[in-house]
């Protein structure tokens, strides 16, 4: 690497100047003081853990987006995480013993090997919450409806639009068709690609009844509207019993959310399958028209409680807090810094300490250093008393 490169960031990693990270931080202890208030309490992963552990249950993506070192210590392979659910769900399993529901939350930084897209940074900070011990819907639209409230609370409410997805309705019609393993991840690449020429080619080589394959065929053209639902009992009307339980299961769980959040759009794809490997039921994310990409996802992930020996529903949502921060419509205030003259006499520092306990940012000037000329206030000694005045 050049010198005159070296202090370059790596492509992809961000930082925050204190403006910016000012305003992360601030909406970062608001939503953990609301999700404390819902009743999710705070754990505190650590960066990295054995490999193993970070990567279990989760599939391949994860794992190429996870960095990995060698223990100095032990020789074992480590990992830094790229995503702190897995981690909260080890101390779900194995560090709290809780039979109920159990309501976690955490906002940590990970990293990433790639971009999850052109405006995502490799280096977030994950902010989320997930609910363990419940399987029903009720738990699912807890989820949700904290997610929103996350949105909302920074800022986001006008034009925010909910997406719902299931992933029954995909293995509901795998089981159907009997497709082995193969043929069933290339029909499940295309699908996550959108490539609907490729598929159609690739559905008339396919060796199965014409009736399963338009089945097939529709299946990523069933998005948009309420209607979708009820395109999606028409086509599935004598299919696998699993596929209409998971539609009713989107209809109910709709219904229950536009209850809470009337003013939200509502939007179904039905082939959407982010998170295959790793989520077994519902699974949601939000957008906004300010921003190219969900800004913040979830969905219920039952199986990987079971990964970790101790068999937990689990369904929870995450989002990068500084995306939340920079497409924040609100901003917070920051007070004029007041300078306190160099020294050490006694009434002077109480002064001092008095004023930052009354809320005031308060710099004392060093020997030899001159004022800023954006500095507004001053502690000056007047009558005996310390006073604050504007310059």
């Amino acid at each position: 690497m050049a010198l005159a490169d070296r202090w370059l960031l790596p492509d992809g990693v961000k930082e925050m100047l204190p403006s910016d990270a000012r305003q992360v931080e601030a909406l970062r202890r608001s939503l953990l003081d609301m999700y404390d208030a819902w009743g999710y309490e705070l754990v505190m992963p650590p960066l990295m853990e054995h490999l193993e552990s970070l990567l279990t249950g989760v599939g391949k993506d994860l794992d190429l987006n996870t960095f990995k070192l060698v223990d100095q210590l032990t020789g074992q392979t480590l990992g830094i995480r790229a995503d702190i659910t897995p981690q909260v769900a080890r101390i779900d399993a194995h560090r709290m013993h809780v039979d109920g529901a159990n309501r976690l939350c955490y906002c940590g930084s990970v990293l990433h090997t790639h971009q999850a897209n052109m405006l995502a940074s490799r280096n977030p900070l994950q902010i989320g919450a997930e609910l363990y011990g419940h399987a029903g819907i009720e738990s699912d639209l807890e989820v949700i409806s904290l997610m929103i409230e996350t949105l909302y609370a920074s800022g986001l409410k006008d034009g925010l639009s909910l997406d719902l997805e299931h992933i029954g309705i995909f293995r509901g019609l795998i089981v159907d068709a009997g497709l082995d393993a193969s043929v069933t991840d290339r029909y499940m690449e295309l699908l996550q690609r959108k490539a609907l020429p490729e598929l159609d080619l690739f559905l008339a080589e396919l060796e199965a009844e014409q009736d399963l394959k338009d089945k097939l065929a529709v299946l990523p053209r069933l998005n948009g509207g309420y209607e979708v639902l009820e395109r999606a009992r028409a086509l599935f009307a004598h299919a696998n019993p699993a596929i209409l339980e998971a539609v009713d299961y989107l209809d109910a769980l709709s219904q229950m959310i536009l209850k809470r959040f009337p003013s939200i759009d509502l939007y179904f794809d039905l082939g959407e399958l982010r998170g295959y490997h790793y989520h077994t039921g519902v699974v949601f994310s939000a957008l906004t028209p300010a921003f190219g990409q969900a800004v913040a996802k979830g969905g219920r992930y039952d199986a990987i409680g079971r990964d970790f020996g101790r068999a937990r529903p689990a369904t929870g949502f995450s989002a990068d807090l500084k995306t939340l921060a920079s497409l924040s419509t609100g901003s917070h205030r920051v007070g004029d810094i007041v300078v306190a003259p160099s020294g050490d006499e006694a009434d002077l520092l109480s002064a001092i300490k008095l004023l930052r306990e009354q809320g005031y940012r308060v710099v004392q000037q060093l020997p030899g250093d001159k004022l800023a000329s954006s500095v507004q206030k001053e502690l000056v000694q007047k009558a005996g008393s310390w006073v604050v005045q504007t310059r």
